[in-house]
C-alpha cells in the first residue's frame, strides 16, 4: 500500500489577527489569485475573516483547509467534487457517510492512476535498461529507428 506522509504544519504561529492574503499565499504555497479563486468557487468551509477595510485575514483553519483542497486537486479531484466535499464539511455532523463515500471513490481513482503510472514506469525502466546495456557494449546505434 502507498504511504503518503503529511506535510508538517507551518512552524510560525499565526498571529491573533490572522495573516494577510500575501502571507497566507506564501505559507500555503499557492498564489493569492488561487486563494481568491478557492473562495469564489465555494471550496472553503468557512468564511475567511476580513478586516474593517475588507482585507482578507487567514487563520490556521483556513490554511489547513487550503492544504486539503490543494492536495485533493493535485490528485485529480475535480473542482465540483471538492466543492461538494467542502459543502458537506461545512454542513457539520450527519453527513459523514457521504463524505466517506466521496473519499473512498476518490481513493479508488487515485489508486488506479498510480497503478497505471507504475505500469508506465516499468516500461520506462525496461527501455533504460536496454539503452544502458547497448551503450555499455557499444552497439546502441543498432537500436531500431523508423525509416521514412
Amino acid at each position: 500500500m502507498l504511504e503518503v506522509k503529511q506535510q508538517p504544519a507551518p512552524t510560525d504561529a499565526i498571529p491573533d489577527q490572522g495573516l494577510s492574503i500575501a502571507e497566507a499565499a506564501r505559507r500555503s504555497g499557492i498564489s493569492a489569485h488561487t486563494l481568491r479563486y478557492y473562495e469564489r468557487a465555494g471550496l472553503v468551509v468557512s468564511a475567511v475573516d476580513r478586516t474593517s477595510g475588507g482585507q482578507r485575514r487567514y487563520r490556521q483553519l483556513d490554511l489547513t483547509w487550503i492544504t486539503v483542497c490543494t492536495r485533493l486537486r493535485a490528485t485529480g479531484m475535480p473542482i465540483k467534487t471538492i466543492r461538494r466535499y467542502a459543502e458537506l464539511v461545512a454542513a457539520g455532523r450527519g453527513n459523514e457517510q457521504e463524505r466517506l463515500a466521496l473519499m473512498e471513490a476518490h481513493r479508488a481513482d487515485v489508486a488506479a492512476k498510480i497503478a497505471e503510472l507504475q505500469d508506465n514506469l516499468e516500461l520506462i525502466d525496461h527501455k533504460i535498461d536496454v539503452y544502458r546495456g547497448r551503450v555499455a557494449i557499444g552497439d546502441a546505434d543498432q537500436l531500431w529507428a523508423p525509416r521514412a
